[in-house]
């Protein structure tokens, strides 16, 4: 049987993979398309990140396919509705990654509202600006909104809560009553007064057409003006034209985003040269750690489910 790895895995999990069974890995295959398309012809496995698009003609071509592996936990780069109508297994890594997110967000979320970590330069050139870095927020104390309460939403808010702060989220998916918000010390709101309340306000949710721009312009507008939102979900669920006129009219005290509505970002964003904005590739889920726990799960699973186990 052929398994066919177009985005980067974890090289023990390969070996483990290669060991069982023909495996073409290639970690820029996602950049061919021809040779994706080539690859996936005679392939019952196919192993991907975020990037490589499972739908349309890569799935026709791919006559025998069997199993999609996602090396991650979003699927919005996978037609699972297509998958489902062929009997193709589609694999996600649930939960492998939570710890990497979770701690993406504490993290950002104290460099934003310390606000003094950008002083290096003007450090190490004497300046010595300590009058206006003297002013920066303990993470002690804050409330943090967490939109969206599945497993990487409770781990954030664990990791919030040993740091002392107070937890709230929104998520139409647990119920009121439910005990989790007993189990996990945290008080369900709704959204407008959720992202009216907390101080910092991180996404988890899919994209999907109930939640893109969830955080438009209206909502921004409800948030404490120095307050921090923290996207690790997906680009699209906030509106980047709204966030980029807030960060610059000062009606937001940070953010801190991960996902992007087009990736790579577009050297014309609006969100070039914001101020009190971290921007990163993608990687809120991608550690070392995080990376040798879903590449194993993945090729645990999708070996399982090859061998029909």
């Amino acid at each position: 049987m052929r398994i066919v790895i177009s985005e980067f895995m974890d090289r023990a999990a390969v070996d483990a993979l290669a060991a069982r069974f023909t495996v073409h890995y290639d970690a820029d295959l996602v950049d061919r398309p021809d040779a994706l398309a080539e690859r996936v012809a005679d392939a019952d496995a196919l192993i991907v990140r975020n990037r490589t698009q499972v739908r349309g003609a890569l799935l026709e071509r791919a006559a025998r396919l069997r199993v999609v592996g996602r090396l991650g936990v979003g699927l919005d780069n996978i037609d699972v509705e297509a998958c489902t109508a062929r009997g193709l297994v589609v694999i996600p890594a649930t939960g492998a990654n939570a710890q990497a997110v979770a701690e993406y967000v504490i993290a950002t979320a104290m460099l934003l509202l310390r606000g003094a970590y950008g002083a290096t330069s003007d450090v190490a050139a004497g300046t010595w600006p300590r009058p206006a870095l003297s002013n920066g927020r303990e993470l002690a104390g804050k409330t943090l909104g967490l939109i969206g309460f599945g497993g990487i939403g409770r781990l954030t808010g664990g990791l919030a809560r040993a740091l002392g702060m107070t937890v709230v989220a929104h998520d139409p998916q647990v119920p009121g009553d439910s005990r989790v918000w007993r189990d996990e010390a945290a008080v369900p709101r709704g959204l407008d007064a959720l992202v009216a309340e907390a101080d910092v306000v991180s996404l988890h949710v899919p994209l999907i057409d109930g939640t893109r721009h969830l955080i438009d312009s209206a909502r921004l507008a409800r948030m404490k003006p120095d307050a921090i939102l923290v996207n690790t979900s997906r680009g699209g669920v906030v509106d980047e034209h709204a966030l980029a006129a807030a960060l610059r009219a000062g009606r937001l005290g940070g953010a801190a985003l991960d996902v992007f509505e087009h990736e790579p970002l577009p050297a014309r964003s609006p969100l070039a040269d914001c101020p009190n904005l971290l921007l990163s590739p993608h990687i809120a889920g991608v550690t070392r750690e995080s990376n040798e726990r879903v590449s194993s799960l993945i090729a645990a699973r999708v070996a399982a489910a090859l061998e029909g186990h």
